[in-house]
């Protein structure tokens, strides 16, 4: 069969051709474009744009493939208060590995913490009425990085405690001096009090604390301090719950360096004192202690107080109306229960010859303490808060280690424990 071209107003187009005859053949590339246009379509779906960028479905599977799998928790949720200062704030994750958790206080202190088993958690209580913020990172199989943040406001207690301590900032004390502090409430939470208490020594040596009661806190080494050791304490008490409903509300550091070794020998039975300072004796004192019935403690005890005159008095010590003497020269006391080594000038010639006291340790003296060559004088200049004085071949036990500051009487096993 012989077909004709279709051209021109043949072509069905009801236009009118152009010059040149060519609008026929145009229309017929027009429908060829059109048809691969729809193959085109066709193969790529409905949700292509015309760059062939997927949206939609394709579109929100593609984005999903490209975030993190890692999920953060943070605990308190994000704007809590009146929130725990111990136990409350926790960092995890799944499907994934946290890489990186800051806390941080109101002063842009950042808070120590560890991560264990996927989960951070801090190393310390946090401080009360204090608001933190939290920024926690994670990665998942991918190594793809999720991230958050947070922040919260810890509680104001209604009940706090402090510690009274001593030897004060910036003192310097005798070799036998421990750190000891007495808290303002008893403490049924000993552990997380005694752990709010940080102490560093230059040099270093192992510091160990021991708990009198539930109340006081002493910190010593096993031996006597190093004479020139620099004592450094950090009280991060703010925070902590002392007993139930009670926490700390103090937050301190304090230093003081230990002093020359003084340490002073009374032989109870030979009535005389050594008194050594760095291991080599500087002075032999003669002395009288407690007579019979009246014995002195045996044991090593610390320096306390000293107090140029005071009044002793037997009423105050058990011991009725036996003594009352209004101005005791160069006292230096020795336990909590009255236990001093004193200037006496009263005692005629006890001095190294015969025990005469009601406990305490007298040396030779005149009245009001004027006389600065006397044996009292001498030894009361000579001495610091925290030098010990050592009794032995006294009639009387051991004085119990929290009868002043005289854990020494205590094994360093027992101290420990």
């Amino acid at each position: 069969m012989n077909v004709r071209p279709i051209t021109g107003a043949s072509a069905g187009t009801g236009r009118r051709p152009g010059r040149g005859g060519r609008r026929g053949s145009t229309g017929a590339l027009a429908l060829v474009s059109g048809t691969l246009l729809l193959a085109v379509t066709a193969c790529g779906g409905g949700d292509s744009d015309v760059n062939g960028a997927g949206t939609g479905k394709d579109a929100g599977a593609a984005a999903e493939s490209k975030q993190s799998q890692a999920v953060l928790s943070v605990a308190p949720k994000d704007g809590s208060t009146s929130v725990d200062t111990s136990g409350a704030l926790k960092v995890g994750v799944s499907k994934g590995t946290l890489t990186q958790v800051v806390v941080k206080d109101a002063k842009d202190a950042e808070i120590a913490g560890k991560i264990s088993g996927g989960t951070w958690t801090p190393s310390t209580h946090l401080a009360a009425s204090t608001k933190y913020t939290v920024h926690a990172v994670a990665k998942d199989a991918e190594g793809r990085q999720a991230a958050q943040d947070s922040s919260f406001t810890t509680l104001t207690p209604k009940n706090t405690f402090i510690g009274n301590f001593t030897p004060e900032d910036g003192s310097t004390v005798g070799v036998g001096m421990p750190f000891s502090v007495n808290f303002t409430r008893g403490i049924t939470h000993p552990e997380a009090v005694e752990k709010a208490i940080e102490v560093k020594t230059e040099p270093a040596v192992d510091v160990e604390g021991h708990w009198f009661g539930n109340d006081r806190l002493d910190f010593r080494p096993e031996q006597y301090w190093k004479s020139g050791t620099k004592v450094t304490v950090k009280l991060s008490l703010d925070g902590v719950e002392g007993r139930p409903g009670v926490y700390g509300k103090q937050s301190k550091t304090i230093s003081f360096t230990i002093g020359r070794n003084q340490v002073s020998v009374v032989d109870a039975k030979k009535h005389t004192m050594k008194v050594t300072q760095d291991g080599k004796t500087v002075k032999t004192l003669p002395v009288t202690t407690g007579k019979p019935g009246y014995d002195t403690w045996n044991g090593r005890m610390v320096i306390s107080e000293k107090l140029s005159v005071t009044r002793m008095n037997g009423e105050t010590v058990g011991y009725g109306g036996e003594y009352d003497i209004k101005d005791v020269p160069h006292a230096i006391r020795l336990t909590t229960s009255g236990t001093f080594a004193h200037g006496n000038y009263w005692g005629g010639d006890a001095f190294g010859n015969y025990n005469s006291s009601h406990g305490c340790i007298g040396l030779r003296d005149v009245r009001g303490g004027g006389d600065s060559s006397t044996p009292a004088a001498w030894f009361f200049n000579h001495s610091m808060i925290g030098d010990v004085v050592e009794v032995e071949n006294a009639h009387e036990k051991t004085v119990a280690p929290d009868n002043g500051f005289n854990g020494w009487n205590m094994s360093w096993e027992k101290w420990k424990s």
